[in-house]
């Protein structure tokens, strides 16, 4: 398994070598863990580890676990990993989410299937339907637990609980654990084990920050001076709202630059067509809120834009985290107003690392 962990990210992380033991042990987990720390491996690999035995001849298969997941593009995401990491086993694993036609998913789960990864409103669609049973479910994971509170999706899993085995492994992962994150993990954890990823204001050491500070109506023209400056980069804008983030892709558009906007208010099959974009390169900058962003996950990106400062410092290291992963160089550049200055101190104070500002007319 060790060499699963290799081929995707050459050594393995410290989210997956804290949390594949505990796992293997079959004990519950709450993890600490952002986007990109490398946490679907984390879950993934024991979770095959343990799926792994031989099967009667004839048997039929029945969902073992379920990946529970906020967005079809984190679910997409998980599917492939699980495709990489059980390829040389006989193990099934499907996905399903909404926003589009539920014919060929239910066609697969007719066929069986051993894993299931899940967003939460096509789950319950489906069961509701009788196309599935949790009965038989030995390991639950739980990803990306905060921004399900944050898309509303807390009630949904609320429902689903009581659907599920009582004797099961749970694996509980989230980026941050307000009050009620907390209060869902002591309900459905048993003796859990907590793991965490190294403190995330490590990234900073590999990714050179740049501070502009500008008025609010130069910000704009800024950002379309630096992005034909950098005309072969990948770089993904931060808004902080969604408004915002269009108001932004507008601008850019109309002065030649291809980009996008993904949000909340997007649907689903135009996000997943932004992200195919970006990723694939035909759109190179991409305009996203902050809970948009968790489904972009590229080993290569090259630059991170705040546009907009967050609201706390955590989430600053968390944005710029996305770039400079996997041993290749990254940069981010921060729009900061007069009266955002007290910001930039926090963020100072929790990376270690002083912020020099650039001389825009330089």
């Amino acid at each position: 398994m060790k060499a699963l962990i290799k081929k995707k990210y050459e050594t393995p992380t410290p989210i997956q070598e804290q949390a594949i033991p505990v796992a293997l042990g079959n004990r519950d987990l709450l993890g600490i863990a952002q986007t990109g720390t490398g946490k679907t491996a984390a879950f993934a690999i024991p979770v095959i580890q343990q799926l792994h035995q031989p099967r009667p001849k004839g048997q039929r298969r029945e969902i073992k676990a379920l990946v529970l997941t906020p967005t079809r593009e984190l679910a997409i995401q998980i599917d492939e990993c699980f495709r990489d990491y059980a390829k040389y086993t006989d193990l099934l694993h499907t996905v399903i989410f909404g926003g589009v036609n539920q014919k060929p998913q239910v066609d697969q789960l007719k066929r069986g299937t051993d894993i299931l990864i899940a967003t939460p409103g096509r789950l319950l669609d489906l069961i509701n339907q009788k196309h599935i049973t949790l009965d038989h479910i030995r390991h639950f994971v739980l990803d990306e637990a905060d921004r399900m509170l944050d898309m509303g999706f807390i009630h949904d899993i609320k429902r689903l609980l009581p659907m599920l085995p009582k004797r099961k492994q749970t694996l509980f992962f989230s980026a941050t654990m307000p009050d009620a994150i907390a209060n869902l993990s002591k309900t459905i954890l048993y003796k859990p084990v907590k793991v965490e990823a190294t403190p995330a204001a490590s990234v900073v050491d590999t990714i050179e920050q740049r501070l502009y500070f500008v008025e609010k109506l130069q910000k704009s023209d800024l950002l379309v001076t630096i992005l034909r400056k950098e005309p072969d980069k990948s770089v993904l804008v931060f808004s902080r709202t969604k408004h915002g983030a269009d108001k932004i892709a507008r601008v850019l558009n109309k002065e030649g630059i291809d980009c996008e906007a993904i949000h909340g208010n997007k649907a689903q099959a135009a996000r997943q067509r932004a992200l195919s974009n970006f990723k694939s390169g035909k759109t190179r900058v991409i305009i996203a809120t902050d809970i948009a962003a968790r489904g972009i996950d590229i080993v290569n990106l090259e630059m991170v834009i705040n546009y907009d400062l967050p609201d706390v410092a955590e989430t600053y290291v968390h944005r710029i985290g996305r770039t400079g992963r996997a041993g290749n160089s990254g940069t981010a550049l921060t729009f900061c107003l007069q009266e955002e200055r007290t910001m930039i101190k926090d963020i100072q104070k929790l990376t270690g690392k002083k912020l020099n500002p650039v001389l825009i007319n330089a």
